[in-house]
């Protein structure tokens, strides 16, 4: 099994992500995560949507959606030729002694400390799965209150503009 992403210009409809969501539903692909959001046109909406599967659910998956009357194109961010980032607050367990060394941590990542409170600290985060997952893996000895992410969202690298109209 791989992962891909794939980033959806829709047309800017009331219940769009809707109907795209049901058609993983409808199918019984799962869905690792999704984003939306309107575009600098606010007649399209951009869907970015992480999701699992061996070539062959995946190459459907991409055909499913290609059928949908609201999907205006597709497009694979592939690893090597996009930059994809994910956002985490991170609500940490810290008493006076420990709020330093998490302070630390979070500097090693770039992270910012949007929150202190007398026994936790909230922390954000921006990066690619692959730092966030150590980042998390690094403060959970210090006890996590609450993790929430925003999912993946991308866009290609330099001048490739083939997944904007």
């Amino acid at each position: 099994m791989r992962q891909i992403v794939l980033s959806i210009l829709v047309e800017n409809t009331p219940g769009v992500l809707s109907r795209i969501s049901g058609l993983f539903t409808r199918r019984g692909y799962n869905i690792d995560s999704i984003t939306a959001c309107t575009t600098q046109d606010q007649k399209f909406s951009r869907i970015t949507i992480a999701v699992s599967g061996d070539d062959m659910i995946l190459k459907q998956i991409k055909n499913q959606l290609s059928k949908l009357e609201d999907v205006v194109k597709i497009f694979e961010l592939e690893n090597s030729k996009s930059v994809c980032r994910e956002l985490i607050l991170a609500k940490i367990r810290a008493n006076k002694t420990e709020k330093q060394e998490v302070i630390t941590i979070a500097d090693i990542f770039r992270a910012k400390v949007v929150d202190v409170s007398k026994d936790n600290l909230m922390i954000e985060l921006t990066g690619n799965v692959n730092k966030i997952e150590a980042f998390i893996n690094l403060i959970s000895d210090f006890g996590v209150i609450e993790i929430v992410r925003t999912g993946i969202t991308g866009l290609s690298r330099g001048e490739d503009n083939s997944n904007i109209f």
